[in-house]
């Protein structure tokens, strides 16, 4: 084929060469996380598994035995993954922290009949992790009557809602089975291509989402009495500091004590707290899509979730909040007393520099009486020196009058104090002013 007519079927033959290096994975990733297509009637297991990273690993490992005789796995990078197990859909879906396998039957019988999935019954004893949710979703064509209802829920707690703008029906009681899973029948009352596999999904995402959220609060419950004590203890440390004779070393042992013990707590349960308000809102995201109304007679889907789910949410919010305000309060309390022990420093270096003032001043004093009791010693020697010189010349039949020995006398007093005071000049250090070198 000529260059001529290799442009002709491919005007960009360079465009696909220029790529970004994500462009391929982040268009995969608009196409992922969608149940496999759904006909009426049919039925779907879910399980739910909360896994560390290392079960996350090794849940690949897991699924490429289990699908070695049906086809292909998941890769290790992969985050969901949809394929045909013998006669049941399948699709797996890896989270952060947990991991959802799905399968799904077709065709009529007893919608809560496990007997379809009897081929992997085997797979929760080969898959990684703990289980935190399993579901039981039977999507039917005609109303269930009020006998089959009865029959697989529990009347006190059941729920009915309509979803998909009337579209759809669903009834569940939301309890957990003697045969471990949980039980939603859903009624098509008018579903079109794609919508019942999207109304499962977000079923289940709402489910899912709203388990994980409700982690958070046994976490928080548990936390909540240790965390009350450490708001007592601080409360006596802050009143410590408060007093006039607080030990500040005692005080600053117990601050350091208590902000230690706070950190473990937040770096025990931040990531909790903030996944629960996370799911939460996932949750409730979940409920504007599906579009719930009421049924009369029964308690609503967003009503039950809301119920149980708000309170929870703001548990953990609370619970949060008196973290952060806890955090706060012991920022405070160690900047009173980082204050107190400033002040205090302050006030002794104050007094150690009046105390060398005093010092220095009598120091001063005592040196000025020094050099005029020199001026006396000094003068006082040299008059000595000139009486010897004066007699040795009178010995020799010399004759001094007497005013030279007035006169001497003073003269030889202001010489010395001049002498000492050129001394005491030459000796002061140089002072430094306006970048130029003076000698005082």
């Amino acid at each position: 084929m000529s260059q001529d007519s290799q442009a002709d079927a491919h005007p960009f033959p360079h465009l696909l060469a220029r790529s970004h290096a994500l462009r391929a994975s982040l268009s995969r990733e608009m196409h992922i996380r969608k149940m496999p297509r759904l006909d009426t009637p049919s039925r779907t297991v879910q399980f739910m598994m909360i896994v560390d990273e290392e079960e996350a690993r090794s849940s690949i490992a897991a699924l490429r035995t289990l699908l070695a005789p049906d086809g292909p796995a998941p890769d290790a990078a992969d985050r969901f993954f949809a394929c045909r197990v013998g006669s049941l859909g399948f699709s797996w879906e890896r989270h952060s922290e947990f991991i959802t396998y799905s399968f799904i039957a077709d065709g009529y019988g007893d919608p809560f009949d496990l007997s379809p999935f009897r081929a992997v019954s085997h797979w929760i004893d080969q898959l990684p992790g703990q289980v935190i949710r399993s579901t039981q979703i039977a999507l039917v064509r005609q109303e269930p009557t009020s006998a089959m209802i009865a029959t697989h829920f529990a009347p006190d707690d059941l729920i009915s809602s309509d979803i998909a703008q009337g579209r759809a029906r669903i009834w569940s009681d939301f309890r957990l089975h003697d045969n471990g899973f949980g039980r939603l029948l859903i009624e098509d009352r008018g579903l079109e291509g794609a919508e019942p596999a999207l109304l499962v999904q977000r079923m289940q995402e709402l489910g899912n989402y709203r388990k994980i959220a409700l982690l958070g609060l046994p976490e928080a419950q548990q936390a909540t009495p240790v965390l009350a004590a450490l708001e007592r203890r601080l409360t006596e440390v802050t009143a410590q500091v408060a007093a006039p004779d607080a030990d500040a070393d005692a005080v600053l042992e117990q601050l350091s004590m208590l902000s230690a013990e706070l950190a473990q707590i937040i770096a025990r349960t931040r990531y909790r707290m903030s996944a629960t308000h996370a799911y939460a809102e996932l949750c409730f995201d979940r409920i504007r899509r599906l579009e719930v109304a009421a049924v009369r007679g029964y308690r609503s889907l967003d009503d039950f979730t809301e119920r149980r789910l708000l309170p929870a949410m703001r548990t953990c919010d609370a619970f949060s909040r008196r973290l952060e305000d806890l955090s706060q309060r012991i920022a405070w309390t160690s900047a009173m007393l980082r204050t107190r022990v400033d002040t205090a420093l302050a006030r002794r270096n104050r007094d150690l520099l009046a105390s060398m003032d005093r010092r220095t001043g009598l120091q001063l004093r005592l040196q000025h009486t020094v050099e005029g009791l020199s001026v006396v010693a000094i003068s006082y020697y040299a008059l000595g020196l000139w009486h010897h010189l004066k007699e040795a010349i009178e010995h020799q039949g010399a004759h001094l009058p007497g005013w030279v020995d007035l006169a001497l006398i003073p003269a030889i007093i202001g010489a010395v104090f001049l002498g000492l005071r050129q001394i005491k000049k030459v000796k002061r250090p140089p002072s430094t002013r306006g970048g130029e070198t003076d000698i005082a």
